[in-house]
């Protein structure tokens, strides 16, 4: 029994080290409030766990990384998904636009919240590319 508890703890302690410095990629295109928030709910709980974060936002998901973005609030926390970035940002989590939103929304740079950048295809593509980051679309 003793070994048994042993090698439970051995084996939670490793899946704890293994979330630890997880690279995931959360890339966000929905439209849907509820799509953008579970992506974001998602998201904000792999950081919890050890994960790093980057959340790619594209099409009209994108505009949750405006300024003064707003939107649906969602239950049971009656906050909007943009506010959801923020938190996850605050948390750690990296954000960016995907190079088309600029030139296609008619949005600029300097509406971007503060930390939010617009992706670079090919850092973007390299990173995708890595063996063991994860990556997860909504």
């Amino acid at each position: 029994m003793k070994k048994s508890l042993i090698a439970a703890a051995f084996a939670l302690a490793a899946g704890v080290a293994q979330a630890e410095g997880q690279a995931v990629t959360v890339i966000v295109n929905s439209a849907s409030t509820m799509s953008q928030g579970v992506a974001l709910v998602l998201a904000t709980q792999m950081q919890a766990q050890g994960g790093q974060v980057h959340i790619l936002l594209c099409d009209k998901a994108g505009d949750l990384a405006l300024k003064g973005a707003g939107g649906e609030t969602l239950k049971p926390q009656n906050v909007t998904p943009a506010q959801m970035l923020d938190g996850a940002m605050k948390k750690g989590a990296t954000a960016s636009v995907c190079a088309l939103y600029l030139p296609n929304s008619g949005h600029t740079p300097d509406q971007l919240k503060d930390g939010v950048t617009a992706a670079k295809p090919d850092a973007m593509g390299k990173a995708l590319l890595e063996p063991q980051r994860k990556v997860v679309v909504f």
